[in-house]
């Protein structure tokens, strides 16, 4: 049987009980070691290269770089998240050591999430949930509230990968004028129509959903600027990574109340500070990256699509087939 390693930087999060490493012992001898982050770099090597296939995850020990040139009996990195920078160095995915991630595993509820802000930034669902349970009971009309529909809402996509064409496909029963800004998108989805710059996305849109990946060409891209082209009572959403925006030129925004938004990521990974006046604005919706989850609370744990990804694909090299979302140099770049 090939032999599974997983070697973490401190406590592992692959838990040696749960449904994905069971299914994965059932395929190989799959060890997990702990504390690897204690180890040098000779140490470490010395362990990977005992292994025919190394596992990598959020808290992963990083992989040293002269894995690449001596891999020793490694045959494959099954890394089981998207992005793999922190801990595989590019001098990997330049060799000849195949390594795949979890593809378009989470799109699915990545735009649901981003789904649910849109349509409670929309509904200007927190003021008015805020104005009920402080025992106001009026119509939009007393509330003084903008609201909205999807219908006939001009909506523009920064960005039209994976996760934005699923969120095209649950938005466009609603009847949304669906517009795309996205240099690297050969064709787009039925029902969108492309602009040629974000200005021009932003100047027809009156709302915007951010699907951007993080590069140095998208860090910071949507600037002051770009969101004053928004009109009053404009929307944003980011379901992405929060650097792509200028955060303090959309929280001035915010503060005025010129626009709504609905982030589920901030450009510092860590949230905002307890006090911070963010927390307290009606017309902001801020999910802190956990209203993704794929999974049920009161079902028993189970293998969530990205686990499904990464033991079809173990499977796959086990039987000498092409593996899918195979990682390259362009791909490595542009996930985060």
């Amino acid at each position: 049987m090939i032999h599974l390693l997983h070697l973490a930087r401190g406590r592992s999060q692959l838990s040696a009980q749960g449904p994905l490493a069971q299914a994965l012992g059932a395929l190989g001898t799959l060890e997990i070691l702990e504390q690897g982050g204690d180890l040098s770099d000779a140490q470490a090597l010395e362990h990977l290269r005992r292994a025919d296939v190394v596992l990598t995850m959020w808290g992963a020990r990083p992989i040293p770089a002269a894995l690449a040139e001596n891999p020793g009996r490694v045959r494959y990195i099954l890394n089981l998240t998207g992005t793999c920078r922190e801990f595989i160095p590019l001098e990997i995915i330049r060799s000849s050591i195949p390594v795949t991630n979890w593809g378009d595993a989470p799109a699915r509820a990545v735009a649901e999430g981003a789904m649910a802000l849109l349509l409670a930034v929309l509904k200007d669902l927190r003021p008015r949930t805020q104005r009920i349970v402080a025992g106001e009971w009026a119509g939009a009309k007393r509330f003084k509230l903008p609201s909205g529909t999807l219908y006939g809402l001009r909506l523009g996509l920064y960005g039209c990968g994976a996760i934005g064409r699923r969120f095209v496909n649950l938005v466009t029963p609603f009847g949304p004028e669906l517009l795309v800004y996205d240099p690297f998108a050969t064709e787009l989805p039925p029902h969108c129509r492309r602009v040629d710059s974000l200005p021009a996305l932003f100047a027809q849109s009156e709302a915007v959903a951010i699907w951007a990946g993080l590069s140095d060409q998208t860090r910071g891209s949507v600037t002051a600027e770009l969101l004053a082209k928004l009109p009053d009572q404009g929307i944003v959403i980011n379901a992405a990574r929060g650097a792509i925006l200028d955060q303090a030129a959309l929280f001035a925004e915010l503060k005025t109340g010129r626009l709504r938004a609905g982030l589920d990521v901030l450009d510092q990974g860590d949230g905002l500070p307890p006090d911070h006046e963010a927390r307290t604005w009606p017309n902001l919706v801020l999910t802190c990256h956990d209203i993704n989850s794929a999974y049920w609370p009161l079902r028993p744990p189970h293998l969530g699509e990205a686990d499904q990804v990464a033991l079809a694909n173990l499977k796959r090299f086990l039987a000498g087939e092409p593996l899918h979302f195979r990682m390259d140099e362009k791909r490595y770049q542009l996930s985060t």
